[in-house]
């Protein structure tokens, strides 16, 4: 039983760590590019005229294409499993091959 227990502890760790980028992660960088965007506006700038920065909007469009890209590659997980085939990693491009 205790040659498990540091195997269970590995797994538990890497579940902890997935669940922390994918369920808190990309909702955290979803936020992100909405509070650039209203730094790129100047934040206040409706009441108080506040410039924008220029950095703002640029970094939104970051932040949420990495969210869009995640969330196509869950979308394309979740189909590829559907037909029977594997989402590999392999190349710097994920590929679809047969399981």
């Amino acid at each position: 039983m205790s040659a498990l227990l540091p195997l269970a502890t590995e797994a538990l760790g890497r579940i902890l760590i997935a669940a922390l980028v994918l369920g808190a992660g990309i909702p955290v960088l979803f936020s992100a590019g909405i509070r650039s965007l209203a730094w790129g506006a100047g934040g206040d700038a409706e009441t108080g005229g506040a410039p924008g920065h220029p950095l703002g909007r640029p970094l939104a469009v970051v932040c949420f294409a990495v969210v869009v890209a995640a969330v196509a590659l869950g979308v394309t997980f979740i189909v590829a499993s559907g037909f029977g085939k594997a989402l590999s990693f392999d190349s710097v491009i994920p590929t679809l091959v047969d399981k």
